[in-house]
């Protein structure tokens, strides 16, 4: 065992309700909907249409999203998969000379709304029209440019640059100014009026559309009219008395099971740190091979999720573990996943959980504002493979593989955790890093959460095109020379870093017997937990 360190925030207690997410304003709503009486699929619906407002460079009404959702009093466990899919127009022919990584060519249909109101339709409390209320506010009257958001416009500057839209309402900010978005609060406010359905198909869907044309998207009417929200069975694993469930294909969240699975085959809690830490990063690269080779939309390829997660498999892979030397996998250099998405989730008085995730890929996305919607487009088209015979080729109308996952944690059917993070191929990594410290040494979610930190990269990773990747371990310094050195002698090639702040914004919920909700949120962001 290691020795903790202090954190920097204290860890967040209550009875009857925790929220956590990656800007307060966002958690605030979140929390006084719970107030209001709402449940955690209340609250869940405005800390998303709230974060697309006040942390628009994550997600927002132009992106994608998954929601792992439980209701206790029922036992229901649902994912509501709101990724959208190629247009019909993106054929592998239109890019053969490479996708496209940013601008209007760069989007995909974008899902995230019919997501989260297929999720209102069937398990809300409150009035859809009221769960808007706080995002239209701060559109309306504007929000105070955070420290992330200052930095992500500065190292953006040439994404938000392309559209005037978005360079006015997004460039040369500066800590505390206002951000105010008229076009989206009027959208918003149509939204509320008339449903999520007049987005995909009503008045606000033929605006949207006609907007996306004249940037030069090939976003048709017909492609948002064809798109539903999907509901589908979370996957799970057994985990040393626990059940851990994820968002199962086109998310790889079961990548993430893959390397709990393996982990479960050796003595964990009692490994040294830089043992503990050398047995994840090898499991990854594993489950990593894994994912390039079945990674996809189920719609239209085989994923075999349970011969992944069987006993059979994961021995095979546990197996090909040294624990004295690194794996070496080879071929291409130079990493380029991001880590630009946001995370929450949502515990209520009842026990019903959220655990939730949205993105627009790369932060601003695409960087177009789709006419004067006020509603900024993402960049999912970049995630797609052209070499034929991959999994994840580019085929219009399929869905692209998502790094997005959501993860919740039960125990003999009771709820025990939810927790999750942004950062693209990271995301997978750093969740498993958190699920281990709380599951297996038995650390409160503060605690994980400012724990040090790594993510592994390896050839073909990459889940931006070009798709490469290297054969780095970056690592925050923090862990200390001992455990760094110890990494160094088994052959990880270290690159050393300070605080990573675009892959680690995790947030978590732990709840009690006694039901008390801990809640922590990670202090490498603009994060903040709530509970009461």
């Amino acid at each position: 065992m290691f020795t903790l360190p202090r954190t920097h925030r204290p860890l967040i207690m209550g009875r009857n309700g925790a929220v956590g997410a990656n800007h307060p304003l966002a958690a605030q709503a979140g929390l006084d909907i719970l107030r209001r009486g709402g449940n955690a699929v209340d609250a869940a619906v405005a800390i998303s249409l709230t974060l697309g407002v006040v942390e628009p460079m994550m997600s927002g009404l132009g992106g994608d999203g998954f929601c792992n959702v439980f209701i206790a009093k029922t036992g229901t466990r649902a994912v509501f998969n709101g990724t959208g899919p190629a247009p019909l127009a993106a054929t592998a022919q239109r890019f053969a000379g490479g996708m496209i990584n940013r601008g209007p060519l760069s989007a995909s249909v974008p899902g995230c709304l019919g997501g989260i109101a297929a999720m209102h339709a069937a398990h809300g409390h409150l009035p859809w029209s009221s769960l808007a209320e706080p995002a239209i506010a701060h559109a309306r009257d504007g929000f105070g440019a955070t420290h992330g958001f200052v930095r992500l416009a500065s190292e953006n500057a040439a994404v938000i640059a392309v559209d005037p839209q978005s360079r006015a309402l997004f460039a040369g900010r500066r800590i505390g100014d206002l951000v105010v978005q008229p076009d989206l609060a009027r959208t918003l406010e149509q939204i509320a009026a008339e449903g999520a359905d007049s987005f995909y198909r009503g008045t606000l869907a033929k605006h949207l559309a006609s907007g996306l044309a004249e940037a030069g998207s090939l976003i048709t009417a017909a492609d948002l009219a064809a798109f539903h929200a999907e509901l589908q069975a979370p996957i799970g694993i057994s985990y040393r008395g626990f059940e851990i469930t994820q968002t199962g294909p086109n998310s790889t969240g079961f990548t993430m099971l893959q390397i709990m699975k393996i982990a479960e085959r050796f003595d964990f809690a009692n490994l040294d740190r830089a043992s503990q830490m050398h047995l994840l990063v090898e499991a990854k690269k594993l489950a990593f091979l894994d994912r390039e080779t079945y990674g996809a939309d189920p719609r239209f390829e085989i994923v075999p999720v349970e011969v992944l997660l069987s006993d059979h498999h994961t021995d095979i892979l546990a197996a090909r573990i040294d624990m004295r030397r690194a794996a070496v996998m080879a071929e291409r250099v130079t990493e380029s996943a991001g880590g630009d998405t946001t995370y929450f989730c949502v515990v209520d008085a009842q026990g019903n959980a959220v655990s939730a995730i949205q993105s627009l890929n790369g932060a601003w996305g695409s960087g177009v504002i789709a006419g004067d919607t006020g509603v900024l487009m993402n960049n999912r088209m970049a995630y797609w493979h052209l070499a034929p015979g991959h999994a994840n080729h580019l085929v219009p109308g399929k869905r692209v593989r998502q790094t997005m996952n959501a993860p919740m944690v039960f125990q003999d059917g009771r709820l025990v955790a939810v927790l999750g993070t942004p950062g693209a191929d990271n995301q997978v990594q750093v969740n498993a890093q958190v699920a281990t410290a709380m599951l297996d040494l038995g650390i409160d979610p503060q605690t994980a959460l400012e724990l040090p930190r790594w993510t592994s990269s390896q050839p073909g990773q990459g889940a931006n095109h070009p798709h490469d990747g290297d054969h780095a371990l970056t690592i925050e310094a923090d862990f200390g020379e001992e455990v760094l050195a110890d990494l160094a002698a088994r052959g990880h090639v270290l690159k050393r870093v300070g605080h990573m702040e675009g892959p680690c914004a995790m947030q978590a919920i732990r709840v009690l017997e006694n039901g008390i909700r801990m809640a922590g949120s990670d202090t490498r962001r603009d994060g903040w937990a709530c509970a009461f």
